[in-house]
């Protein structure tokens, strides 16, 4: 009877370090996907950035460039 019971907790041991292992490569292929997300996302805030300061240039261009066209309206 305990060799059998010995033999039992063995077979629910290695079912357990299988899963644990099986969870440690779900774990790295989740890293890994969230490291190239947070570099996607920081690329995009990068070109955001960007545009934002392309924006303020056209409008600071434009400002200028309406009164010389005669083009401001007078609310």
């Amino acid at each position: 009877m305990n060799e059998k019971v010995e033999n039992l907790l063995l077979e629910h041991m290695r079912a357990i370090r299988s899963d644990i292992s099986r969870l440690a490569d779900d774990m790295r292929v989740t890293r890994s996907e969230m490291t190239s997300l947070r570099q996607h996302m920081a690329g995009i805030s990068t070109l955001q950035d960007q545009d934002h300061v392309d924006i303020a240039s056209i409008k600071s261009r434009l400002e200028r460039i309406e009164p010389r066209l005669d083009l401001v309206d007078d609310v």
